[in-house]
């Protein structure tokens, strides 16, 4: 399987780092470095994907890419 993309962005609103999950619904964290928001979403993706198969809900496949990585 290949890894879900992840998108860091910088919030003025929030004063740090947002990192998300688009192909995981409402996986996301925040940092106040990028680094950091990296490794707090990748803490939200592994209880994101345990929450789900315990609930037996089903697990959705990496599909997102940036449209910068799109061929046409």
């Amino acid at each position: 399987m290949k890894d879900y993309h992840i998108n860091i962005f910088y919030s003025d609103e929030d004063g740090g780092y947002i990192a998300d999950i688009p192909d995981l619904k409402n996986c996301s964290a925040f940092g106040t470095t990028p680094s950091e928001a990296l490794q707090q979403v990748l803490i939200s993706q592994k209880l994101w994907l345990e929450e789900a198969k315990s609930s037996n809900l089903p697990i959705p496949k990496p599909q997102y890419r940036p449209i910068i990585y799109q061929v046409v």
